[in-house]
């Protein structure tokens, strides 16, 4: 198997005995050669040099009158958030605790860019060398968001939404392109960018295009391996185990918690916990349910202990999947603070 995702920055990062990363200042130089960040030719002076200063000491404390100095304030800005990030980083004692603390507190200070590289980075670190490549394209909806198209045929297929924008804004359509922006090109069309375990090993020569679409239906292999990925994700940053798979309907007298994987889908759980009508279009943006079980009760709320926990995740109006793993981090009923 290939080195999947290597523009990710996980080779950069020290790996700890107990499997959580550390920041190296490799890594911290790897966010200078952002465009963001990079100098141009319309750099001043105070720019290349703090970019210079930086990239010979990552670590380095940056004076505010060094910002100051800088002519183009977009770029000064710029220095700013990345100094904040680089900060947080550093402070906590591995990539694990610096991911998990920037969702706690006032809020999100640092770009979304950001927040979905260390996604990446960390599901790379928990796919490990020995990654199931339907678990690999499972894990990047975790951090790409994904284009939904729901066939004739009932098959419902997600896409790359970056990927499938760049096709139909240069109009250059695959098979794929093709297929989301029409909604009616029968499923055989496009065999060869759908992901499955007759052509899995394909994907280890595509892992950094984003181009190969998957099944989401239930019963279908890539839904299972993102249950998969998402009962690893827990058990690595949260340190406990649970077992996570489909369902077809929420039928529970005692529905007592439930998580949405996305923004769309914890509006809708939280309207039908809370008995509040939901109409047949915003049901019908549901993509799947799943349970969550603890494999050890005792790692659950005492009250609650034993109950499953209902998860969903949903398409939005523009059918867009913006999958948010950090949910499952905050919102879980777990029995001890992380």
């Amino acid at each position: 198997m290939p080195d999947f995702w290597p523009s990710c920055g996980y080779r950069l990062l020290a790996r700890g005995g107990d499997g959580r990363l550390t920041v190296t200042d490799a890594f911290l130089r790897s966010f200078l050669g952002r465009p963001e960040l990079a100098p141009i030719a319309e750099s001043c002076a105070a720019e290349l040099a703090l970019h210079d200063a930086l990239l010979a000491t990552p670590r380095k404390p940056v004076r505010d009158d060094e910002l100051a100095a800088i002519a183009d304030a977009d770029a000064a800005d710029n220095y700013r958030v990345f100094l904040r990030f680089r900060d947080r980083l550093t402070a906590a004692a591995s990539l694990e605790s610096a991911y998990v603390g920037l969702f706690r507190g006032e809020g999100v200070d640092v770009p979304p860019l950001f927040v979905h590289q260390l996604t990446q980075v960390l599901l790379r670190n928990v796919l490990g060398d020995a990654a199931d490549p339907l678990e690999a394209r499972a894990a990047e909806m975790l951090f790409r968001p994904q284009k939904v198209a729901v066939l004739e045929d009932g098959a419902v297929m997600a896409a790359d939404d970056a990927t499938v924008e760049l096709h139909a804004s240069t109009g250059g359509f695959g098979n794929l392109g093709e297929l989301l922006k029409r909604q009616h090109v029968p499923t055989r069309s496009i065999d060869l960018d759908v992901l499955s375990r007759g052509n899995a090993d394909e994907y280890w020569d595509r892992d950094e295009r984003f181009d190969m679409s998957v099944m989401l239906n239930r019963g279908q292999q890539p839904l299972d391996a993102l249950c998969r990925v998402l009962e690893r994700w827990i058990a690595h940053l949260l340190g406990v185990r649970v077992r996570i798979a489909p369902e077809r309907r929420i039928d529970d007298d005692h529905w007592v918690w439930h998580v949405g994987l996305d923004a769309e889908a914890s509006a809708i759980l939280n309207d039908l916990y809370n008995r509040v009508d939901v109409d047949d279009e915003r049901k019908a943006r549901l993509l799947c349910l799943f349970r969550l079980e603890f494999e050890d009760a005792a790692d659950m709320r005492s009250a609650i202990a034993g109950r499953p926990v209902y998860l969903a995740m949903a398409m939005d109006a523009e059918r867009r999947l913006r999958l948010k793993p950090q949910n499952l981090l905050l919102n879980l009923p777990l029995a001890r603070t992380q």
